[in-house]
């Protein structure tokens, strides 16, 4: 006898990106960003670029009423801290190409008034860097940063960052969503991944 096994929302839009996503760590990590402060430094203005483009998500009242920590989970305002603390200790050690100013971006590609769906799908991609982050803190604790130090962006939620995950998945899972809907989900979070890797392709010039 055969038994039926339910897939998740969030499982499926896993199997549905996960090639995409792969692809991207892969990249991230073949340019050593751990490997000295200055790769560092420009694997940090990418991740600042791609947060500042995000950061509408936690503006967007369909999210807000959804999530009531959403502003706990901004991570804009840490990361563009981290950026500092990268040119104060440029400053220190003389080292021009580590201290890299803010970037002067374009408009963001998505705003407050995104849609629930395809705003799901972005958000599902940044909250689920988080889960990965826990493997680079650590990388960037052996270059001297941490939750003080150019690292805040990477660092865990006091809750537990598996804890703070089950918690935007199980809100994720539960929406009721029509056909169209779910497309947007797996749109958003394509296009988010094609954000980030638009800014590697930036910084790494």
């Amino acid at each position: 006898m055969s038994s039926v096994i339910d897939t998740t929302r969030t499982q499926a839009l896993k199997a549905r990106t996960h090639a995409t996503h792969d692809q991207l760590d892969q990249r991230i990590m073949a340019n050593q960003p751990f490997a000295n402060r200055e790769n560092y430094s420009r694997f940090l203005e990418a991740q600042y670029r791609f947060l500042r483009d995000a950061d509408a998500l936690y503006d967007n009242p369909e999210l807000v009423a959804l999530f009531p920590d959403l502003a706990e989970r901004r991570r804009y305002h840490s990361i563009a801290a981290d950026l500092a603390d990268l040119a104060d200790l440029a400053d220190l050690a003389d080292l021009a190409d580590l201290g890299r100013p803010l970037p002067q971006l374009q408009d963001a590609p998505i705003s407050e008034t995104l849609d629930v769906a395809t705003a799901m799908g972005w958000l599902y991609v940044v909250e689920g860097s988080k889960l990965g982050a826990a493997i680079l803190y650590k990388l960037a604790g052996k270059l001297g940063l941490d939750e003080h130090c150019g690292a805040r962006h990477l660092a865990g939620h006091p809750d537990g960052r598996a804890r703070h995950w089950r918690a935007f998945t199980a809100v994720l899972d539960g929406l009721q969503l029509d056909e169209a809907a779910e497309a947007r989900v797996t749109a958003g979070a394509v296009a988010a991944f094609a954000c980030m890797n638009g800014h590697l392709d930036q910084v790494y010039v």
